[in-house]
């Protein structure tokens, strides 16, 4: 009897044991779990040091497009007022009339003991305003090339004031056409002539009126061409 208690108590002896170590396997898995959990928990965001200190997180860069302080482009949409157009007439005076500004013609003669005068007339046929003084330069011209024939106009009389010519308006200096057939024919030498080239007062560019006629290729006894000065109006 005592054996069998003896090995009914080896028994249970054993029996607990291994409960027990049964229950010590149990807490050790518990703690290696939470210790495993422990470990496994993530610090803040960011890069390490070499002292395991986590340094801050570099804040991101914005946008170059994000810029807050552009303004935007603004178009006024206004546009300056042309300025008013200058009338020639109000423009400044002092300016001489040239060749450029100026349209010539002959007006009707008027004979007088073999002399016809007839009124070269100057009309502005520019834009901006202009004057004219003094003698024109008259003289026969021939021939294709536009030659001179005999001596040029001889001046009568003074120089007159300065006429102020607008856009239009029209100032004449009387030319006299002597006839020269009243010369001796040898001194005058006749010849056939185209018209006559003129040269406004102070310009030295030609103008030309055509006009029949005959003058002296020689230097006759006296003025074929005699001109005066420019006056205002179509008849000076």
């Amino acid at each position: 009897m005592s054996r069998d208690r003896t090995g009914t108590t080896s028994t249970a002896g054993r029996r607990g044991r291994l409960a027990a170590a049964v229950v010590a396997a149990s807490l050790l898995a518990i703690g290696g779990c939470d210790a495993d959990q422990q470990t496994a928990t993530p610090g803040p965001t960011g890069t390490g040091t070499a002292s395991g200190e986590v340094a801050p997180s570099t804040p991101a860069t914005p946008s170059a497009t994000a810029t807050a302080n552009t303004a935007p482009s603004v178009s006024s949409g206004a546009t300056a007022a042309p300025p008013p157009p200058v009338d020639p007439a109000d423009r400044p005076t002092g300016t001489d009339c040239t060749a450029a500004d100026l349209t010539l013609a002959l007006g009707d003669g008027e004979g007088a003991a073999g002399t016809v005068y007839r009124p070269l007339r100057f009309t502005n046929s520019g834009s901006r305003v202009c004057t004219i003084q003094g003698f024109p330069g008259v003289s026969y011209v021939a021939g294709s090339d536009g030659h001179q024939v005999g001596p040029a106009a001889f001046r009568v009389g003074t120089k007159g004031a300065v006429v102020t010519l607008r856009p239009g308006q029209v100032a004449a200096a009387t030319v006299g056409f002597v006839n020269v057939g009243n010369y001796d024919e040898a001194a005058c030498q006749p010849t056939q002539v185209l018209g006559i080239r003129v040269y406004p007062p102070h310009d030295t560019a030609a103008m030309f009126v055509p006009m029949d006629g005959i003058g002296c290729l020689r230097t006759p006894p006296g003025n074929q061409l005699t001109v005066r000065t420019v006056n205002p109006g179509p008849n000076g």
